[in-house]
């Protein structure tokens, strides 16, 4: 259990997916690394290509996500840090100016704040809302390319911005989903911004890189050069359309198709070798069915190859593709697929790695964070840190769970005890024995 003393800067954060809700609960240790001391992976049911579509099952999701991290951690949380994905969202780009009264006094950040809260007040499309403004590069009396204008002179102030917006009936889903389990929202943060804080160095962001979430429903791009994040995009298809082609094309059930894809798929069929033949049981006392290897490849191969194009599409359209040093970096549930880095590497010619988000993380940290799936969550985390450091939010953590009413109502519905819990806990196990692949 955590003391009172350690609570004070401990953040919890949620990353709503497709195919998982993550819940993650961490502070930084005294080198400035990022300790995690709570992490639960729970099944998504409700989400449908990054966007809430089932609020019930959403706000259950999130519930036992939250209350494993709650006996984790012993602590009751109380805001939480949020990520937000889906088609909806769009990215533009905006000119904004600021004339100042004085030119001997220097320019504050007063002055930055003033010209980044302008942007909010631009008219959008019905529906629509700013998420986030990302400063480009300032102008300082015709003085151009300044990355940072603080404490320098000058009557004109000007900048360029890179504005994400997105459907405020989603972002207002998603707080309707926490709210309904009792946390509040500090903050909601774009979910490939999140990924990128976790996965990408700065010098990789100052060389120029392209940073490929490819989740369930969903597949993210955000493109970093010179430090700043110049362009972003979703696709609105990730993994689960993989499975989906593998359940057409072998005329399989979508758990079948699942488990192919993660046990024998490969997104490069020149890597299959030996060809083997995969058994799959009949439905009802039918004939089992045979699928070889190499014909399960092509399928992934062909959809991967799509979600490439989009991917090569997207960076063309930002006018990047030539600036791009650090080439790819690949995360998401889709980057674990076998050989999908290679097969990004041959298709789009650029140097492909897999992102995993343990770069931040302070030592001895579990092994399995050291994966590309939690690389929003840790996002969210580090996201939420900073902004507490700012000022910006309060501390998640907010009491012990002994010493709250809510949590004593918990305790007392799950059972006689705590040897029950150990009991359930130890027989679930002991039926789930076949392990999680997704770690």
């Amino acid at each position: 259990m955590e003391n009172k003393q350690n609570q004070s800067n401990v953040v919890l954060a949620i990353d709503i997916g497709t195919t998982k809700v993550c819940a993650i609960a961490g502070r930084k240790n005294e080198y400035g690394k990022i300790e995690v001391i709570g992490i639960s992976k729970v099944e998504s049911e409700g989400v449908l290509r990054g966007v809430v579509t089932n609020i019930e099952k959403t706000v259950n999701a999130i519930a036992e996500a939250v209350v494993a991290v709650r006996r984790q951690t012993g602590i009751d949380f109380h805001t939480v840090h949020v990520g937000i994905a889906g088609q909806h969202i769009k990215s533009l780009q905006h000119r904004g100016m600021l004339m100042r009264d004085n030119d001997h006094t220097e320019i504050s950040r007063r002055d930055i704040d003033r010209l980044i809260n302008d942007m909010y007040k631009l008219v959008l499309p019905p529906g629509d809302k700013i998420l986030h403004v990302i400063p480009q590069e300032y102008t300082v009396d015709n003085e151009q390319g300044i990355t940072d204008p603080i404490g320098m002179s000058g009557v004109r102030l000007e900048a360029n911005f890179h504005i994400i917006t997105g459907q405020i009936s989603a972002s207002n889903n998603i707080q309707r989903c926490v709210e309904r389990n009792g946390l509040r929202v500090a903050n909601m943060t774009l979910e490939p911004i999140a990924s990128a804080m976790s996965v990408l160095s700065e010098e990789e962001k100052e060389a120029g890189i392209a940073l490929v979430d490819i989740g369930g429903g969903t597949t993210d791009i955000t493109i970093f050069h010179d430090g700043i994040i110049r362009h972003t995009a979703v696709i609105p298809f990730g993994g689960n359309v993989i499975t989906r082609d593998i359940k057409e094309g072998c005329n399989v059930m979508v758990q079948q198709a699942e488990k192919l894809k993660v046990k024998f798929g490969s997104a490069l069929s020149e890597e299959v070798y030996d060809n083997r033949i995969i058994t799959i049981p009949g439905l009802k006392g039918r004939d089992h069915k045979e699928i070889s290897e190499k014909n399960l490849s092509l399928i992934i191969q062909a959809r991967a190859e799509e979600i490439l194009d989009y991917v090569m599409w997207e960076i063309k359209r930002s006018g990047y593709e030539r600036k791009l040093i650090g080439g790819l970096a690949l995360t998401g549930g889709g980057a674990l697929l076998n050989h999908f880095d290679k097969l990004a590497e041959y298709h789009t010619g650029l140097n492909t790695r897999i992102g995993v988000p343990v770069e931040h993380l302070g030592h001895g940290y579990q092994e399995a964070l050291a994966s590309p799936v939690f690389a929003t969550a840790i996002g969210l985390l580090m996201r939420g840190i900073e902004d507490m450091e700012q000022g910006l939010t309060t501390p998640a953590a907010v009491a012990e769970v002994e010493t709250t009413p809510e949590s004593n109502a918990v305790e007392e519905t799950s059972g006689a005890g705590k040897w029950y819990d150990n009991i359930f806990r130890k027989t679930k196990e002991w039926f789930e024995a076949e392990p999680d692949t997704d770690f």
